[in-house]
């Protein structure tokens, strides 16, 4: 029960340290998949301790109880060479005792006759390990933490085997310090060594404590090749014994590497592959800003290209004659064309007498409102004549309108202008061409008499018709 409370004690320990160690963040190099082991620290140097007994899980064993006087320790080294992740190779070499004490009478145990009796001789052993050095063959089993690439607890199993060179004394009944060899020496004479083959199976699990750095729990049985390594004789058996260590285990190699054995090799995978998709992500969201930037840019240039400055329908950038005046038909290159001469024929035009005297009287019958542009009634026969000889004959006529001096001189412009316009309205009204026909006012500044009298100022008041 001792045995077993301070196992507990101590595994509650590892796995506390290594839940520390699982919060800490181990930064592991860049390896890529599947690249091999030269990415990684394959070999390992280790130290441990621990307990030796007399007793193991398995049958056919000459101590069937444990106690704590039956403690002893062992204690040793290694060297491991990690093949794949979940295998390796480790070589250990070890020193130490084993020691028991007989708890039942046992028939293969020395007796002697006294009184008719028999007399247990001897009822306790001391074995000292000189030297024992194997080979084993290391499985990982898993990993506990599956999340981050570096591996915080790792189950594993070995076994393998080697040779031990062991000295093997018993004990008297009764006397716990008078020992005797298996030749009957004195405890104080130097015993004969044995030497035999023995294969260690072991069950325990690493611990992942700093970065190339492991703590190692494990629970050996040794099974020996030899019979009296226990001093018992005669039990037809060979002897084994089991112990607990507890080791410590440090990568060799270059420190830039991680170590093999501790690489959770599908979760770095998984993170590799993670980090690579965000690396494409990163290389995907930059060429895609760049094409915006490329495409803005070609847009930009594709407006540039189709502004027309001069707007001759040619643009800017294959125009070659840049401003082209407004309404200038030009070719492809935005060169004005050639432009055919027009051969305008002119056309004689003759006013006859009898013309002049329809547009005389148009003007002496031509009667305003008074201070208005309304033509009266009465002088629309004659202005009918004029447009009827305009119509007939293509001639142009100009009107002008005047005044007397009355009133002011923006007043009496306006009102000439206006009795010319409404002359010019009536006869465009009449089928005239009104591009034929000028209307002007001159106001009161082109008098034909007077305007100190009535019948003066009644003169310059008027529009004369001049036909061409």
């Amino acid at each position: 029960m001792i045995l077993k409370k301070s196992l507990l004690m101590g595994m509650g320990a590892l796995m506390a340290l290594a839940g520390q160690a699982q919060n800490a963040d181990y930064s592991l190099p860049r390896v890529t998949p599947f690249s091999g082991v030269n990415d990684y620290r394959t070999w390992s140097l280790g130290a441990w301790g621990g307990v030796s007994m007399p007793v193991t899980p398995f049958g056919n064993n000459d101590f069937k109880r444990l106690g704590v006087d039956q403690l002893s320790a062992i204690y040793g080294i290694s060297l491991k060479k990690q093949i794949y992740h979940g295998f390796g190779l480790q070589a250990d070499v070890m020193r130490g005792q084993v020691k028991g004490h007989i708890k039942s009478a046992q028939s293969n145990w020395p007796y002697q006759q006294t009184a008719g009796q028999n007399t247990l001789i001897t009822d306790h052993f001391k074995t000292n390990i000189d030297l024992a050095a194997s080979l084993s063959g290391v499985f990982t089993l898993g990993t506990i933490n599956w999340l981050n690439r570096q591996a915080t607890v790792l189950p594993y199993i070995s076994a393998g085997g080697g040779y031990m060179r062991f000295h093997t004394q018993v004990g008297e009944n009764g006397a716990s310090d008078n020992y005797v060899n298996n030749q009957g020496m004195a405890v104080d004479e130097k015993p004969d060594a044995s030497t035999a083959f023995y294969i260690p199976v072991g069950v325990g699990a690493k611990f992942n404590v700093a970065t190339g750095i492991n703590l190692d729990l494990s629970y050996h049985t040794n099974f020996i090749n030899h019979a009296y390594f226990d001093g018992v004789t005669g039990s037809g058996h060979n002897d084994k014994f089991s112990g607990v260590r507890l080791g410590i285990e440090f990568a060799l190699g270059n420190r830039n590497k991680p170590q093999l054995a501790v690489v959770n090799a599908p979760a770095q995978l998984a993170m590799d592959l993670y980090e690579r998709n965000q690396d494409l992500k990163r290389q995907i969201d930059q060429a895609n800003e760049h094409n915006q930037q490329a495409i803005e840019g070609l847009r930009g240039q594709l407006e540039d290209a189709k502004k027309d400055s001069d707007g001759d329908g040619v643009a800017d950038i294959f125009d070659k004659c840049p401003n082209t005046e407004n309404g200038v038909r030009v070719d492809g290159a935005g060169c004005p064309l050639p432009q055919p001469k027009q051969i305008i024929k002119q056309e004689k035009v003759v006013v006859t007498q009898q013309d002049r005297k329809i547009v005389d009287e148009a003007i002496k019958d031509l009667e305003f409102d008074l201070g208005k542009a309304t033509i009266r009634p009465a002088s629309y026969p004659s202005l009918d004549r004029v447009a009827e000889l305009l119509v007939n004959k293509h001639f142009s006529l100009k009107l002008a309108g005047h005044t007397d001096n009355t009133g002011s001189n923006a007043l009496n412009m306006r009102l000439s202008k206006e009795r010319a316009e409404s002359v010019k309205s009536y006869l465009v009204s009449k089928g005239a061409n009104a591009s034929r026909i000028e209307a002007v006012g001159y106001g009161s500044s082109q008098p034909i008499a007077t305007n100190d009298t009535p019948e003066g100022r009644q003169q310059n008041r008027r529009v004369e018709f001049t036909l061409y």
